[in-house]
């Protein structure tokens, strides 16, 4: 039986994602870790070895883990003071991490931010992963929950999981700093990688970047992902979104666009942000496999939701940017409410009764002046808001070339005080 038949069966069966995401990943076996091994769970590998680090083994030593206090837990967690960073894999060689787990003590939404997750390839001076911790593992704005996706878990929303698989050609290092100014006295981790003796040339490096923009600027899209240049695969984002206070309105009509290779217009353009995520007339709280909403808070205006392009990959061979327009949608009244106040918006389309109205094909009529079948039609317009996202991709090199992440004060300024600590 071949992996596309194990997988599809795993999934009629309903027994969890882990084995079916290689299928997605490539659709062909190259997607190996070694040269002699196959993903079937009943096939020999000889030339993998199994590693795991953590505290009581942190270079992922062949016989070196549980050596403390007699081999009985004797170093189980650390702590991670104000300004320390620790290294938390260092591996030599050819390999791919294929997992890593996390638990902490402080799970407030400031620490999240505040903890920078740093993933370094073959001894490159800059990092491949560059990011806020808790966004990163879909703690998004800083808020944990339960929920498990293709990608990522959190059991019973206090432990942070990913199994997004990370290959790498002649060494691995994975770093932890508290860029907050207070101690995190549990840090607990476990980082699994399988070492291999040759490289997979169809192999790529895996990439996350974190960028956020408070506010976004007006008829402008955020970045989710800015240009990146080489061969590569775009994975998908966690994107997070604390609206205007003053703007009444839906803040979720902004469109999702990729420019590929060279694009002026991007080739690839959806229709709404919902739409995205696969849901539609709004977005409250779900978690699929491949995309999700796990924060929908009205009432505190806080958004965090997620997409993943395994089953519908995005290939690019020379660059790609992703992108989010920044748009929202409100009845006219309000809008024109919201213009007399001042409220930074700018009116784009109007939707009256199916008759979408191209207001920006004729700027020089007011929006008061059409006349409508409905006496309140709908109207999108250019909005800001405070929007943050990660974005995962692979590209054909350990460099990409990108600013470095924000500093802590910007990654954590205007974020929700909710208290999410030991339980």
């Amino acid at each position: 039986m071949n992996l596309s038949r194990i997988a599809l069966f795993l999934a009629m069966a309903g027994l969890g994602m882990f084995l079916i995401v290689p299928v997605y990943w490539s659709g062909k076996e190259n997607s190996k870790p070694g040269p002699g091994c196959s993903e079937e769970i009943s096939r020999r590998c000889p030339d993998v070895e199994t590693r795991w680090a953590s505290f009581e083994n942190r270079l992922a030593l062949k016989g070196a883990g549980a050596t403390e206090n007699r081999g009985v837990k004797g170093h189980p967690f650390e702590s991670l003071g104000a300004g320390e960073t620790k290294t938390l894999l260092q591996v030599e060689g050819s390999g791919e991490i294929r997992r890593m787990w996390f638990t902490l003590d402080s799970r407030d939404p400031e620490t999240l931010r505040s903890l920078r997750l740093e993933i370094f390839w073959d001894e490159a001076s800059t990092p491949a992963v560059s990011v806020p911790f808790g966004d990163f593992f879909a703690a998004i704005l800083g808020r944990t929950v339960a929920f498990e996706n293709a990608l990522f878990a959190s059991p019973e929303g206090r432990s942070f999981v990913c199994y997004i698989p990370m290959p790498f050609r002649r060494g691995a290092s994975v770093r932890l700093t508290n860029d907050s100014t207070h101690r995190v006295t549990y840090v607990f981790y476990d980082i699994d990688v399988l070492k291999t003796e040759q490289w997979n040339p169809d192999s790529l490096y895996f990439h996350a970047t974190w960028r956020r923009e408070r506010p976004t600027t007006l008829l402008h899209e955020f970045e989710i992902l800015p240009k990146v240049e080489g061969e590569g695969r775009f994975i998908g984002a966690h994107i997070g979104v604390i609206t205007h206070p003053e703007n009444t309105g839906w803040w979720g009509e902004g469109t999702v666009k990729v420019y590929l290779d060279g694009d002026t217009n991007p080739t690839l353009a959806g229709t709404g942000t919902e739409d995205y995520i696969g849901t539609g007339w709004g977005q409250g709280v779900f978690v699929g496999r491949f995309q999700g909403s796990l924060v929908s808070d009205p009432q505190r205006g806080e958004f965090g939701f997620y997409r993943y392009h395994l089953p519908d990959p995005i290939y690019f061979h020379h660059d790609l940017r992703a992108t989010i327009s920044q748009l929202g949608g409100e009845n006219r009244s309000r809008v024109l409410g919201m213009l007399k106040k001042g409220v930074p918006i700018t009116p784009t389309s109007m939707d009256d009764r199916g008759k979408w109205i191209k207001l920006l094909d004729s700027p020089q009529r007011q929006l008061g002046s059409y006349d409508t079948t409905s006496s309140d039609p709908g109207v999108v317009y250019a909005r800001q808001d405070d929007v943050s996202a990660v974005a995962f991709y692979y590209l054909d090199s350990p460099h990409n070339k990108l600013p470095p992440l924000a500093q802590v004060s910007e990654r954590v300024s205007g974020l929700p005080k909710i208290s999410q600590g030991a339980q």
